[in-house]
């Protein structure tokens, strides 16, 4: 069994009742370098709070709350998209289980799990669109390396989450936006090889518009310029001749 014990300035920490080991060391993914992923809860009268320390070395990374706080997390979690705390109570290894709570907590974050995220709304999918089309725009035109770095993440990470909303899976961020896209993978690894790319090809940008079709993305003119807006090349003039401007006013 892990215990994990140090001077503390963080949360409260009350005697556990449900311990859950996350992360890469309970998926059989650790390094070295690895830190440890616990979710802990706590009883009433406890505090809720998250708190990093070292153990023996190792980096623990410390999930403290109360059944309340437990409820409260999920709820913000969904509303996020994001189920970072479910993954770890529906996918963890139980280290500490009083009276079946432990149990209890994983029936709950697997209940989420299945309902998924909710949808955005339309009016949000509008902007992010707006938001992908400009920053294509600025993608073929960046000459700096550092500006087409930025603007890449942008485009990587706006394109991700329309991918993610289009089919109800939940987001993630920094290393979990890949590992949240896991099952969609074909679609992602397109989009990552076009902004990876400094000039994506007229092939590149034809392969995306499909693709970003196939998500459901193909009202007004908005592939068209999805696809023109990467091609490598092409004269700026031509996004006036495919209506960028009806579609650059934001709602």
């Amino acid at each position: 069994m892990i215990t994990c014990s140090a001077t503390r300035r963080g949360p409260v920490l009350a005697p556990p009742i449900a311990d859950v080991l996350a992360g890469s060391t309970a998926a059989g993914r650790a390094t070295a370098r690895s830190d440890l992923d616990i979710a802990v809860l706590i009883g009433d009268g406890g505090e809720t709070g998250r708190e990093t320390i070292r153990f023996e070395g190792r980096v623990v990374e410390l999930f403290v709350h109360t059944r309340a706080g437990l409820v409260e997390l999920f709820a913000a979690d969904v509303a996020a998209r994001r189920a970072v705390l479910q993954g770890m109570y529906a996918t963890g290894l139980v280290l500490v289980d009083t009276d079946g709570e432990a149990g209890r907590a994983r029936a709950l974050a697997e209940a989420d799990l299945r309902k998924g995220p909710p949808a955005l709304g339309p009016q949000t999918v509008e902007t992010k669109r707006y938001v992908l089309t400009d920053a294509l725009d600025d993608l073929a035109d960046a000459g700096d390396r550092i500006e087409r770095l930025a603007v890449a993440g942008l485009v990587l990470n706006t394109a991700a989450d329309l991918l993610c909303n289009h089919h109800h899976a939940w987001i993630g961020s920094g290393k979990w936006l890949p590992r949240r896209l896991g099952l969609h993978r074909p679609s992602f690894d397109h989009v990552c090889r076009v902004v990876g790319h400094p000039c994506p090809s007229p092939t590149s940008a034809t392969r995306t518009a499909k693709r970003l079709r196939s998500a459901g993305y193909d009202q007004d003119p908005w592939i068209s310029h999805v696809r023109s807006a990467v091609w490598a090349g092409r004269d700026r003039s031509d996004s006036a001749m495919i209506g960028t401007d009806s579609c650059r006013r934001l709602p």
